[in-house]
Formats: C-alpha cells, structure tokens, sequence
C-alpha cells in the first residue's frame, strides 16, 4: 500500500471498504447535479406557461378569447391566424392607417440606426480614451460616464424644444432649427444621444484590456489610428459589441416614451409600441388582437438575440477580469 492510500485506523474501529468510500463521494456531485437540472427546468416551465398562453389567445376567435380560458384549448382546439391578418394588414380596435406593418416598419427604420450610429461613434470614443492618450482624456471620460446620472425624462421636452425651434441666445443662433418636428429621424437621433453614454462606457471597459502587444505589434509596423482600430480593436471587441447590440436593439424597439413624445403628432412617424397601446380597445376588450400584436411586437428582437447569444455571456463580462 502507498503512503496516500494509508488510512489511519481507530482502535476497534472497522475499516470501511474503499469501494463504499469511492461510491459516496462520486454521488454527492450526481445528487446536486440532478437538484440543479430540476430546479431550471421548474424555473423554465413557469417562466414558458404564460407565454404559451399568450400565443394561444392570440390564436382563438374574440368569442373564444373572452368566454373561456386559453388552457380550454387542449379539450376543444379551434385555432386560427386571422387575428394577425387583422391586426398586421387590416387593422383593428383603435388602429390607425389600416395595420401595425407600417408601424413595424417604423420600429426597424428607427431601431437599426439608433443601434448602430452608437455603436461607431461609442467604439471611436473608447478606443481613443484608451489607446490614444490626450491630454484630460480622463476628465473627458469622466464627463461621459457622468452623463448617465442625467434622468431621460428631464430631457425630453428641452430637446422636443431645439428641434422644433432650435437654440438662442438673446439675438445669437446656438443651434438652428432642423425641421426635424414630427419625423423619424427625430426618434432616432433622441436614441442615439441617450445611448452614448452607457455605450461608451461598457465599450471603454472591453477596449481598454485588450492585450498592449497587439496594440504596440500594429503600431511597429506601421499600421495608423484607423487602421488599428478597423483591423484589430474591432474584431477583438465584437463580444462587447454584440452584448451593447442587443441592450440597445431592444430597449429602442420596446420604447414607448420616447416614441410617443416625438411623434404624437404625426402618425406615420409612430413606432410600433405606440399603436400596439391602442389594441386593447375599451377596458381591454379586443384581447385577442392585443396578444397578435405583441407576439407581432417579439418576432424581431427574439431573432437579434438569438443571431448575437453566442456573443451575450462573453459580452457581460466585458472588463471584469483584467490581463
């Protein structure tokens, strides 16, 4: 016997099999195992049933919808698509212009550069604050991450003010008048300055640890600013951007309030989440067309996330652990 298979043996003590021993300390870690396994998946049933019937509500009949329960679906099934013909293309309750795809349309043509324009701009900014030290570059910084303390809500009707009659003072022109009242582009370009803070900030904390070698590499052989910040800083920082990707794709494309400020007056401005309010009708008495329209609101940004998922875990972390 080897000196680590030694066993110490009390006096009238009876040793215990080793195969015994072996066997208990391989099923501790199979018992947790199966406890962890069964708790995630309670956890997922629970989290799944609403949302499963929400989908059978949107699809039964207004009869159906109101007069039973959607777990009644299972002894009498009668499902049908016409609540999402009606609601993307026909209209319905308080619907303006006939359907929500022009409304869906609206979300896409405001959420893509709202994600994208702070995506350029926030990575140009952190790769400078972290590569291409200036002078103050951490009182800017600084600056920037102060920004987020500012509430979204104050800002709101300051800025509804400068785009619709632009900044003075007394005789002299800050800011001129854009003409921007009542367009999407209005929408849009409220996102993207509300996103640059935060975007900078999770960006600077990815970029700023990437290894110094491959930043000193480029540079010995020539390579410029641009260069290295197209050819090496943004691949290395696409899990980062991925993770940003998906926060601001989603918190544009499920934004009511900005939406409403800017584009209460002209309809055809409106993103999706500001006519989908108007489903419900009175006392919520289109129910079925409301669950249509918000399965209709979950389509696009379920398949961002699961386009960029690979990219979320690694994204989170961006920063945590340095070298």
């Amino acid at each position: 016997m080897s000196v680590d298979e030694a066993v110490v043996i009390a006096p009238g003590e009876t040793p215990e099999p080793a195969s015994t021993a072996k066997l208990t300390s391989k099923e501790a870690p199979k018992t947790h195992n199966r406890i962890a396994t069964a708790v995630v998946i309670i956890m997922s049933i629970l989290w799944a049933l609403p949302v499963f019937g929400f989908l059978v509500t949107s699809l039964r009949s207004k009869a159906q919808a109101e007069g039973s329960g959607w777990w009644t679906v299972f002894v009498h099934p009668a499902l049908t698509f016409s609540n999402y013909i009606d609601v993307l293309f026909h209209g319905g309750a308080n619907i303006q212009g006939g359907g929500l795809f022009p409304y869906a349309m609206n979300s896409l043509a405001i959420a893509i550069p709202a994600t994208i324009i702070p995506i350029l701009v926030a990575s140009m900014a952190a790769y400078s604050l972290s590569w291409v030290r200036f002078k103050s570059a951490d009182t800017v910084y600084f600056i920037i991450f102060g920004l987020q303390v500012v509430p979204l809500q104050m800002s709101l009707v300051p800025l509804l003010q400068l785009y619709s009659h632009g900044a003075h003072i007394g005789g002299f022109l800050i800011f001129p008048n854009l003409n921007l009242h009542g367009s999407i582009a209005e929408v849009w370009i409220s996102h993207t300055m509300f996103s640059l803070p935060l975007a900078v900030f999770l960006l600077y904390n990815f970029i700023s640890q990437l290894p110094n070698e491959l930043i000193e590499a480029a540079r010995v052989d020539g390579a410029s600013y641009l260069f290295i910040y197209r050819r090496v800083v943004m691949p290395l920082s696409m899990p980062a951007i991925a993770s940003f990707t998906i926060f601001q794709f989603l918190w544009v494309w499920n934004d009511l309030l900005i939406g409403l400020t800017f584009s209460a007056k002209s309809a055809s401005a409106q993103p999706l989440t500001v006519q989908l309010q108007q489903l419900s009708g009175t006392f919520g008495s289109h129910i079925e067309l409301l669950t249509a329209g918000g399965f209709v609101s979950i389509i696009i940004p379920m398949i961002v996330f699961f386009s960029l998922q690979r990219y979320f875990v690694r994204g989170l972390l961006a920063g945590s652990v340095k070298g």
